[in-house]
């Protein structure tokens, strides 16, 4: 039986998309490194990366952006991202970090802690943080001086000082606190985006 895990990274910082990845495996696998990616190194994790995209029966990596999450709200946007990467794998199963269930089409299960539970999902965590940390570091570069490089987004002090004396920036999610400024009309940089094998 194929199953999919379904995992998301970056809910809680105040720039950058909210980013879900799907990582297909069959049951019976296993692998003694892969597990949350939050008890994981970078270096670890860049390398985990590598081997999954490499050996998952299919993968997918969605980031739904600010404009959106700003639209729909940041657990819909979470919500949307994960669907989106499901309908590109293909699996028996699909198994999803938490308590929120998705519309799918496949038979799935939520799991709370998942990512310590299941290797499928503790794959798809260690797709969507990779990714999604190294679009930052990116973003950090296109935006300087609000050290998104660092802290990925996430409402750190410094971050919030920068915020204070910069304001926001297009990457900025405008309706969260932290931010809250009025939301603007551009089309979302990250709206959605699909990456890696389609399955």
């Amino acid at each position: 039986m194929l199953l999919c895990g379904v995992d998301e990274a970056g809910r809680g910082p105040l720039a950058g998309p909210v980013v879900a990845a799907a990582a297909v495996f069959e049951e019976s696998f296993t692998h003694p490194e892969i597990n949350d990616s939050k008890a994981l190194t970078a270096k670890q994790r860049a390398r985990l990366f590598d081997y999954i995209t490499a050996n998952a029966s299919s993968w997918a990596i969605i980031a739904v952006g600010p404009r959106r999450i700003e639209e729909l709200n940041i657990l819909q946007a979470t919500k949307l991202a994960m669907r989106l990467a499901v309908e590109r794998v293909t699996a028996d199963l699909v198994l999803i970090d938490g308590n929120q269930p998705i519309v799918c089409a496949l038979p799935q299960r939520t799991v709370i802690g998942g990512d310590r539970l299941h290797v499928q999902i503790s794959a798809a965590s260690i797709l969507a943080k990779v990714w999604r940390d190294r679009l930052m570091e990116k973003l950090g570069a296109r935006y300087p001086g609000y050290g998104f490089e660092k802290h990925s987004g996430y409402p750190t002090a410094a971050h919030k000082k920068a915020i204070v004396e910069l304001g926001p920036c297009r990457v900025h999610r405008k309706t969260f606190a932290g931010v809250l400024l009025p939301v603007s009309s551009g089309a979302d940089t990250f709206s959605p985006l699909a990456v890696g094998d389609l399955g």
